[in-house]
Parts: structure tokens; sequence; C-alpha cells
């Protein structure tokens, strides 16, 4: 039976404005972790205990959240969001927080924030309609995911263990979908030495790192195909215009929609380190997400939010989906794990990042439905 819940797209705008206008980048430990703050205070005023965890690595604290339940010590629902955008503090001066029509805009509101937002709604919904979930129910946030989870995947995979399900209130997918599968992900770093030598006057002594580094990029461009693709999407080399540049970094990624493609991908990036014409060029690999191919605890936990979502008058289809989630880490280890359970938008990551207003509430209903539902039909 689906709850007679009160949600209100004006009361979640309300809730999700402060948290948009939190500026969060990744790198920024400190801006995350105001984000962190705001996030504790909203989760303390629906009655959870809220511990915070330090980070690590330079990144940003965690926070983790639990809600008094009977049967609190058994295995029940993990919420998994992460708080970190993509978006530099001062984004909002370009990006600022508005109401235009069906949308609302501002930096991280699609990624994730009101994903998350609409989490915490649907749980303060099911409190003020005095309806006790069958499983308890913890919370964590994260502030690495945007630069694929680096200090907390070990954090992540043992809440994870501890838990029968895992709900990923990340955007959700075209026609009201959801994601039951993500593409397996690896991140390289180069770097490409070469010698130095005055621009001007004895150029040719030299041997650019800039000149490599492009080469090189072309090369890794080359690599993709159907099964896998690669991009190089950070460069900088060079320190003064008139001298030949000896150092040139950059990280690449791949993706693949299976691990042994990425495998394969992996072992022909690394084959392009070595020494050409004077350089050295080096690719280490750096953090990978494994693949998520859904299994039957994940589909099941799919027709349960079919099942809810038709019943409330919208269809649900699911997909895999290419781009990385904290999904790919509990999906991966088997445990039944719904991602793409956030809100519809379009432009995350870029500056017309933006929700539609409708699915905020819409999605809360079905967020809270499947709270209300996941357990109903086990050991009371």
């Amino acid at each position: 039976m689906i709850p007679d819940l009160h949600l209100d797209a004006g009361e979640i705008l309300a809730t999700l404005r402060p948290w948009v206008e939190c500026e969060s980048p990744t790198y920024d430990a400190a801006a995350v972790n105001r984000m962190m703050g705001v996030a504790a205070r909203d989760l303390v005023l629906l009655g959870a205990r809220v511990e915070t965890i330090p980070g690590r690595m330079g990144l940003s604290d965690c926070v983790r959240a639990r809600f008094a339940h009977p049967r609190r010590d058994e295995p029940g629902i993990l919420i998994l969001g992460h708080l970190d955008t993509v978006h530099p503090v001062g984004t909002l001066g370009a990006l600022p927080w508005r109401i235009e029509g069906e949308r609302a805009y501002g930096p991280g509101i699609l990624d994730m924030k009101g994903g998350n937002v609409i989490a915490l709604a649907a749980i303060r919904a099911l409190a003020a309609a005095g309806i006790e979930t069958p499983l308890p129910i913890t919370v964590l946030f994260t502030g690495d995911e945007e630069v694929g989870s680096p200090s907390t995947r070990d954090l992540i995979e043992a809440e994870a263990a501890r838990h029968a399900y895992v709900l990923v209130p990340e955007p959700g997918q075209p026609e009201n979908g959801v994601v039951t599968g993500r593409y397996a992900i690896a991140r390289f770093d180069l770097e490409a030495q070469g010698r130095p030598s005055h621009a001007g006057s004895s150029p040719h002594e030299g041997r650019s790192a800039i000149r490599a580094m492009a080469r090189k990029i072309l090369a890794i461009d080359a690599l993709s195909d159907a099964d896998c693709t690669f991009s190089t999407g950070i460069v900088s080399g060079g320190q003064w215009v008139n001298c030949v540049p000896t150092v040139c970094r950059g990280q690449a990624l791949s993706m693949a929609k299976r691990q042994a493609d990425l495998d394969r991908g992996v072992e022909r990036m690394l084959a392009l380190s070595g020494d050409e014409d004077g350089v050295r060029f080096t690719v280490s690999r750096g953090v990978t997400r494994p693949v998520w191919e859904p299994d039957t605890g994940c589909l099941a936990l799919y027709e349960r939010a079919r099942a809810l979502s038709e019943a409330l008058g919208r269809p649900l289809p699911q997909r895999s989906a290419g781009g990385g989630s904290d999904g790919n880490f509990t999906g991966a280890n088997g445990i039944p794990t719904l991602d793409g359970l956030g809100p519809l938008g379009q432009g995350y990551h870029t500056l017309d990042e933006h929700v539609l207003i409708a699915s905020l509430p819409a999605r809360a209903q079905l967020f809270a439905a499947l709270l209300a539902d996941l357990g109903s039909g086990e050991r009371a």
C-alpha cells in the first residue's frame, strides 16, 4: 500500500536552496565540510543521531546519520549520497540559485544535492505521517565522489556491507528512469618529461614536454572504440613562455560497459609509457570504479520500485549508465542497489545545471514508498 504523504515542491525547494548556495567543490575540503554541517543540521532536525567521520588524503569529512528503530542493529537501508560538486567556489556568480518556470537552477542542484534533499524529504514525510519503516535507515554523505572516491571507498564498502539495501539518489534518467548498473571507470595520471632550453635562442636543443603531451592526447583519443572510450580532461605544463617546457602533466579517463573491456583498455593506456625523441612519457593508473552489472538482488529491488512507481501512475524504466557513482562499489559487491533515484533535470557539471521542479515531490514520493515497503515481507 502506498502511504498518503504530504510532499510539497515549495517546501523541498526551501530546504534545497541553502544546500545549493553552500558551494562545495571536492578539492576545497573546508567548503565541503561547511556543506556537511548544513546537511548534519537538517539530519538532526529529522531526529537522526549524527556523527562526523574525519576525512583523509586532504579531502573532506563524512557525515553518517542513524535513525531510531526497533530493529536498529539489523541490516537495513543505506541511503548513499555525496555532497561535493565539480563547481569551484564562485560559480554562484555565473549560475545563481534561481527559479525559471518549471526549472530550478544552481551548482550541484542535480548532481546531487537535489537527490539528497528529496531523500530527507521522504524521511520527513513518513515521520510526519507516523509511519515507521520496516527496516532501519542510515544516511551516509561523502565528499569526494566527483574525483572517484579515493578517500571513502573503504568506508562506503564497509558501511554498505552492514545493510540489506542501498539507495543512491543520483540524478534520475530520462523518462523517469533509474539506474541498475554502471560502467567501469579508470583514471590515469599522465606525465611528460622533456629537456629545457631557451625558446628563443636555442629551441632546437630542447624537447618540449607540452608538444609530446599533445601527441599523446591524440593517441589516447584514438584508442576509443565501441567497447571502451578514452578522454583527456586535465593538462598543465610549462612555467615560462621563453623556455622550452620540461614538464607537462595531465589526467585521462577510460570507461567501459564490461570489466574485461576496461582491463584491456588499461593495458593499452599503460603501454603508452616510454621514451620518444628525448621525452619520457609515463602513464600511471589512478582511481578505478568496478563495473556494476545488475544481479538478481538488484533486479528484484528494481522490480519492487517499478511496481510502486506504476501504482503511483508513473513508469520506471531502468538502464545501465555511463558516469560512475558510489553505487558502482555497492552494486559490484553484490549488495542490492538502486541508483538514479534523484530528481530529473539536465546540465549537470555545466552552467546550465537544473532540476525539473515537478520531479522533486514525485521522486520523493517514490523514495518514501520504497522506504516504507522494503522489509515489509520479512521478519518483523
